[in-house]
């Protein structure tokens, strides 16, 4: 929830939470590093064409656009185990800057897994599972099940995205650093001495960015990992771009039709950002798709909406003046647990957690299930390890978004996300503040451009309960797309991306990517 986002890469949520109660992947390296490869990427030769969409760009280097990637057996990522022996893993180097293309380099982690039928293969399929931040290459291999049939006639793969974990990852703090903010700073400050705690400990957070990941930090934008894309697409010696991107994944897809529409081949959007929010509008879209989420699971559990969140919202106020005790010895304050309430929403599936969560603290007084939720949320393992999603995402974010709304515009947007939703609107009208209010690198765009005339029919998928990125958005993006690009189906249910969760979404999506079949735009499943 945190950014634009965050739950996006939790393809991510239903596969965290399947393995909750057996602790959580994580880990992170605090040692600085930029990534960066300072030997020159320079040939004698240029690429012929200069990227689409980017006027006044340099073409790409032929020691780029030649590459090859050079397949391996992939190593463990930090705190999970190594995928089975179908999967290879290469890099791709791209420039840190396009406008300097011969210029440093960065590896672009890359993992794949080849088609099962090679005699009717299709090409390779390109998968973002959201975040920003979400680490493909970690992903990919776990849901990989969920996408077996498109696997017989397409290869199956994914990237860390730059910024992102093996792709020059951004590296913010350290577990210790980040375990004592997650404990005192109060993400709901009620006084000022917790609001200058809270700007403090964004201001603090930039600056350990800019300290250890300084070099590629003015680089991480959306606009760049779409370049990358490109350069991907070309190295696997596909003349078309065959992707399927969730959550985040659809403003990078439409940011990528955008300037290379011409390159565009079968695309999938499925839990779609609105591509005309900015920093703001996004937030505001989340307080309205999480208070929807929340209130469906109220009424599914048989419970008056209304009510029901008010008797949540004393609670987060309780909380707040009294965090409560764990087994594990940390407790369970405000900003733990309305993280806890917010993960099981993602999928109507996990809804039954937050039911144990919230009758164990409210009837027991205790935190435990709802920091174990929290805990996946916020990668964080039962060692006190946590990964550096949330680097990557609010490195990504703010180098996209030019707005910083300051504390004193936080504040005034108060009142109106309180009438959104008294559970989520406070913490989303101060993360607007919380992230970018002093970073150190100038934001790109106040949103992202998806306008992508020329390009081949994109199937956007919205559904109607989403909670993170609620379906207006989709509605939105298949217009941004443009008239015969963007075409919207609706799925009639609840969670956070609808392909493996609704039959008649997966249906409709295998059609389109295995035999070509587009769509009437305007369909509905339920």
């Amino acid at each position: 929830m945190v950014g634009h986002a965050r739950a996006g890469a939790l393809a991510g949520a239903a596969l965290l939470l399947t393995g909750l109660l057996a602790g959580c992947d994580g880990g992170t390296d605090d040692k600085p590093a930029d990534g960066t490869d300072h030997s020159a990427a320079s040939s004698p030769g240029q690429s012929s064409a200069t990227p689409s969409g980017q006027p006044g760009m340099p073409g790409l280097p032929a020691a780029l656009t030649s590459q090859r990637p050079d397949w391996n057996s992939c190593k463990a990522p930090a705190g999970g185990s190594a995928p089975g022996g179908d999967w290879r893993c290469a890099t791709v180097k791209v420039p840190l800057d396009y406008a300097k293309p011969e210029g440093d380099t960065i590896k672009i982690a890359v993992i794949r897994k080849k088609a099962r039928d090679e005699g009717r293969r299709l090409g390779a399929m390109l998968f973002n599972f959201g975040g920003p931040g979400g680490s493909g290459v970690s992903i990919l291999p776990r849901a990989a099940g969920s996408y077996k049939k498109l696997n017989a006639r397409y290869d199956l793969v994914s990237f860390d995205p730059r910024g992102v974990a093996g792709s020059a990852g951004v590296n913010c703090r350290t577990d210790k650093e980040t375990e004592d903010a997650s404990r005192k700073v109060d993400m709901t400050p009620d006084t000022a001495a917790e609001e200058a705690a809270f700007m403090k400990d964004g201001a603090d957070f930039g600056a350990g960015c800019e300290r250890r990941s300084g070099k590629v930090l003015p680089y991480v934008g959306t606009t760049n990992a779409a370049r990358d894309m490109d350069l991907i697409r070309e190295v696997l010696g596909d003349q078309k771009l065959t992707y399927f991107g969730m959550s985040y994944g659809t403003e990078l897809g439409g940011t990528y039709a955008h300037l290379f529409p011409e390159n565009v081949g079968r695309t999938v959007l499925d839990a779609v950002v609105d591509p005309t929010a900015d920093t703001i509008g996004h937030a505001r879209n989340q307080a309205t798709g999480f208070q929807r989420a929340l209130e469906n699971y109220l009424k599914d559990r048989g419970q008056d909406p209304k009510a029901g969140t008010q008797r949540i919202a004393r609670l987060l106020e309780r909380i707040d003046k009294k965090p409560l005790p764990t087994t594990s010895g940390r407790e369970l304050n405000e900003s733990l647990a309305i993280t806890g309430i917010v993960m099981p929403l993602y999928s109507k599936s996990n809804w039954p957690y937050l039911t144990q969560a919230l009758d164990e603290a409210e009837k027991s007084g205790t935190g435990n299930m709802l920091l174990q939720l929290a805990d996946a949320y916020n990668g964080r393992d039962e060692k006190g390890h946590y990964d550096t999603q949330n680097h990557s995402q609010r490195a990504i974010s703010c180098a996209d978004s030019k707005l910083r709304p300051t504390a004193a515009e936080a504040r005034a947007m108060l009142p109106e996300f309180r009438k959104l939703s008294p559970v989520f609107g406070p913490f989303l009208a101060w993360d607007t503040a919380g992230w970018c209010a002093q970073w150190p690198v100038k934001g790109e765009h106040d949103n992202p451009e998806a306008s992508a005339p020329g390009a081949g029919p994109i199937l956007v998928v919205g559904t109607t309960g989403d909670p993170a990125t609620p379906y207006e958005g989709a509605r939105k993006m298949a217009d941004e797309l443009g008239e015969g690009v963007g075409i919207m189906l609706t799925n009639k249910g609840e969670g956070h991306g609808a392909y493996g969760e609704s039959t008649c979404v997966t249906s409709t999506v295998n059609a389109y990517f295995l035999e070509g079949k587009v769509p009437a735009d305007g369909r509905t499943c339920s």
